[in-house]
């Protein structure tokens, strides 16, 4: 299985943007020698505790300060923008860095009422424009925008002999069923709902519609993980991922916690139900038990690669977890 990584750039009680973004760098290059296939940055709005709001400028730091790996997004939130602004943004990184750049969409509306339309800039867009945005992308991408098309003159610069590699991220079968039926890779979000992930899979695979970009089905999940030497030793770690997402669902604090913090919150029998239930999203454990756990999710959504994603208090931490699941899995040898 090839392994890769998604990083929200997630800010530490007591540290700063500043670090969190100087710690994706630092992370991006370690990932690089570890043997990960590619390293997406996330888009976040509007929360105290993720410095990644804009992927774009990310992957260009990245990119720049790495030489082999595939740098990408994951993803960018298209209803929010212009397809054309997209694609020369894209074709941009995609000239200054070849054949290494990935275009990761989300459909996501990117946060509250308040904070969309701040994104839009008071535009009122409807989601239900995504499908046509997203061929309205491959068009300018891919300069073959039909003849009738409003913009069919407008041509998306520069002009590159190759192109950013396109994928769809989605958490249900209705997003599988959009990537396939526009000829696209596609990354299932395992950790946001793990209900769904064997009929999406399975919609994608059955439905998808080959392009000349695509010729045949190309996919990936994401799931957080926690690997440590000792099953003891992860289980503490997971603590701050725990009550991370208990915040992030509330939204409120966004930072992550220290696990010594979060020992001392006296939880409600609620908060309790909902942190076993995100368990469901992630795998906790030592690097045997965690490579075992994805490779049988691996087989059951038939595909080869597996996006990783820790939110840890403490980055040595977060790094040793990718570093024991990149042994685990040989990724070097591969």
């Amino acid at each position: 299985m090839k392994l890769s990584i998604l990083d929200q750039s997630p800010i530490s009680e007591g540290s700063s943007a500043r670090n969190a973004l100087k710690q994706t760098l630092q992370l991006a290059k370690a990932a690089e020698e570890l043997g990960y296939t590619r390293f997406w940055v996330a888009e976040h709005h509007n929360t105290n505790g993720l410095a990644s709001t804009a992927p774009e400028i990310l992957i260009s730091h990245i990119a720049s300060s790495t030489s082999r790996i595939k740098v990408g997004s994951g993803g960018v939130l298209l209803p929010q923008y212009s397809p054309f602004k997209v694609a020369e943004t894209f074709n941009t990184l995609e000239v200054l860095f070849p054949n290494r750049i990935d275009l990761g969409i989300g459909r996501s509306p990117g946060g509250g009422a308040e904070t969309r339309l701040a994104l839009t800039d008071g535009i009122r867009k409807s989601l239900n424009e995504f499908p046509r945005q997203l061929q309205d992308l491959q068009g300018f991408l891919s300069q073959s925008l039909p003849v009738d098309h409003a913009y069919s003159k407008v041509l998306a610069m520069p002009g590159s002999e190759t192109s950013p590699e396109m994928w769809l991220l989605g958490v249900s079968h209705r997003g599988a069923r959009t990537a396939a039926e526009h000829g696209l890779a596609f990354t299932y979000g395992h950790f946001i709902n793990p209900a769904s992930g064997r009929k999406a899979m399975k919609d994608y695979l059955e439905q998808f519609q080959p392009t000349q970009q695509l010729t045949s089905p190309k996919s990936n999940f994401c799931i957080f993980v926690v690997c440590a030497e000792t099953e003891e030793k992860a289980e503490y770690l997971a603590l701050s991922q725990d009550a991370w997402l208990l915040n992030v669902e509330k939204g409120g604090n966004t930072k992550i916690p220290s696990p010594e913090e979060v020992k001392k919150i006296d939880f409600s029998p609620d908060e309790k139900e909902k942190i076993n239930r995100n368990r469901d999203r992630m795998i906790i454990g030592t690097p045997q038990k965690v490579k075992n756990e994805l490779l049988r999710i691996g087989a059951d959504y038939k595909t080869d690669e597996c996006m990783v994603i820790s939110n840890l208090f403490r980055f040595e931490d977060k790094l040793k977890s990718y570093e024991l699941l990149a042994e685990a899995f040989e990724l070097k040898q591969s």
